[in-house]
């Protein structure tokens, strides 16, 4: 499996709530850093930041979308 998405491309990151439920419909703008290797469960991984925040996150390909 291939990366979909792009690094400086500008994606919408669903937040995740503990046991991985998704937030009240929250959806951010985050650029993607970079591509990170694809793990063993086979999820391309991305390490994303946004302008709002001064830390990076580090996120799989099906929290992403396109706007």
């Amino acid at each position: 499996m291939a990366h979909t998405f792009s690094i400086n491309e500008d994606v919408h990151h669903q937040l995740q709530r503990p046991q991985g439920r998704s937030a009240n419909g929250d959806r951010n703008i985050y650029t993607i850093v970079t591509c990170l290797p694809i793990e063993a469960d086979g999820r391309p991984r991305y390490r994303i930041k946004s302008k709002t925040e001064n830390f990076e996150r580090v996120v799989t390909e099906d929290q992403l979308s396109r706007f």
